[in-house]
């Protein structure tokens, strides 16, 4: 059976050139035998995260999401940089995701507990939003998702693509990588 990955950027702007690194990672897991899911943040119409919303009636679009997290074993994310961290975006579904539902355990962290993941990021910036996977790694670290050490940055994100490919010789090479790398320990 394939190993089952869930690709997204925490970018909401058509256009988003973490969307379009998202969408080249997500092809080459799919070629590399994976079963991908990719999913756009600007389909998914969630509130700030409260816990008065969460405990009078869990958004519909959040337990969606909480349930696609779930059934797949890793993740592929873009984030980009907003203001030296991860978007509010991405933030907030990784806030509703990461709450118990139900029955659940108070800390089940069933849409990230024992996940693997790759995480990778686009700016039009020097260091390729190298500040925002820092504070990735440490919050999916938090809610005890694996993610792998090896990360994708492409800095002068503007010049690092022609339309939808990503054209920028390095970052072309790091991704196969990267996404094998999330593939066997997601297989594991």
């Amino acid at each position: 059976m394939p190993v089952k990955l869930l690709a997204l950027s925490g970018s909401l702007r058509e256009g988003s050139f973490n969307q379009k690194l998202v969408n080249r990672a997500a092809a080459i897991a799919a070629e590399a035998g994976a079963d991908v899911t990719s999913i756009h943040l600007s389909d998914y119409r969630l509130p700030l995260y409260d816990q008065a919303v969460e405990t009078s009636e869990f958004p519909k679009a959040a337990l969606e999401l909480k349930r696609l997290f779930a059934a797949h074993d890793g993740f592929l994310i873009a984030s980009p940089e907003h203001n030296g961290s991860i978007s509010a975006a991405l933030k907030n579904v990784i806030d509703w995701v990461s709450r118990p539902v139900g029955d659940e355990a108070p800390l089940a962290l069933t849409g990230f507990r024992g996940k693997t993941v790759g995480v990778m990021s686009a700016s039009i910036g020097p260091f390729g939003g190298l500040r925002s996977l820092m504070h990735l790694r440490q919050i999916l670290g938090t809610i005890q998702a694996l993610v792998v050490t090896e990360q994708v940055l492409v800095p002068f994100a503007g010049k690092a693509f022609e339309g939808e490919e990503l054209v920028d010789e390095l970052p072309n090479a790091l991704l196969p990588p990267l996404v094998q790398r999330v593939i066997e320990l997601a297989e594991k």
